[in-house]
């Protein structure tokens, strides 16, 4: 694998230069044969196995924060979902509130229609 170190530069005309004559750097090399790599990874495999060996201990302790991040989230949800309610009824309140308003001033018009409308019958006759 070939990876390349790129400088940039605040021209353009200069970064074209930069790309061309850029370092390049060597990650892996593949000189040996293939028995002697096989060898490598084996043992690499071997290394990484010894690794990634837990204890009880730290199972039993993944296991915990496993339970306790569940709980965590199960107490958030929960929460989120009485604050919807919530906003669910407040909402409804504001919105009955609001058309009993509507409705008392839809009555505040038609009594002074009906009084204007008596008034002009009287100047009339």
């Amino acid at each position: 694998m070939i990876r390349r170190k790129l400088m940039f530069r605040s021209s353009a005309s200069s970064h074209h230069h930069d790309v061309a004559n850029s370092n390049i750097i060597v990650l892996h090399t593949n000189n040996g044969n293939f028995s002697q790599a096989s060898n490598s990874s084996a043992a690499c495999q071997e290394n990484a196995g010894s690794d990634f060996m837990m204890s009880r201990d730290d199972i039993a302790a993944i296991t915990i924060q496993a339970c306790f991040r569940a709980h965590l989230a199960r107490r958030a949800y929960r929460a989120l979902r009485s604050l919807v309610k919530l906003q669910a009824v407040v909402r409804g309140v504001v919105v009955r509130r609001q058309a009993r308003f509507a409705l008392h001033c839809m009555h505040a018009l038609a009594r002074l229609q009906v009084t204007v409308r008596a008034r002009q019958l009287l100047l009339n006759n």
